[in-house]
């Protein structure tokens, strides 16, 4: 992740202080998962505030999908995780540029 990514999640989640971060979290109920929701997962685990598993289980969400939000940050940024992006970022790993 890079340093800038690791910021924007880091601020996701209030990183630094373990309560607030924990607080930042999105609802167990969530079903509406906009950017800042995912990059608060993502970041959260990352940063062993919860755990893999927890994450799944807490919002119903595969291992795939979560590991998905992950490689999007990882390849572009907390942006990448937008919904709407998603054709295009795969078109480009298609077409052989990623």
């Amino acid at each position: 992740m890079s340093e800038r990514t690791q910021i924007a999640a880091e601020h996701a989640i209030g990183a630094g202080n373990p309560i607030a971060a924990a607080n930042a979290l999105p609802p167990p109920a969530t079903k509406r998962w906009v950017i800042r929701r995912k990059a608060a997962v993502v970041a959260a685990v990352r940063a062993g505030i919860i755990s893999l598993e927890e994450a799944c289980g807490r919002y119903n969400l595969s291992v795939e999908e979560f590991l998905s939000w992950q490689r999007l940050i990882d390849r572009h940024g907390v942006r990448g995780l937008r919904a709407t992006r998603l054709k295009d970022y795969r078109a480009h790993r298609i077409a052989g540029n990623g």
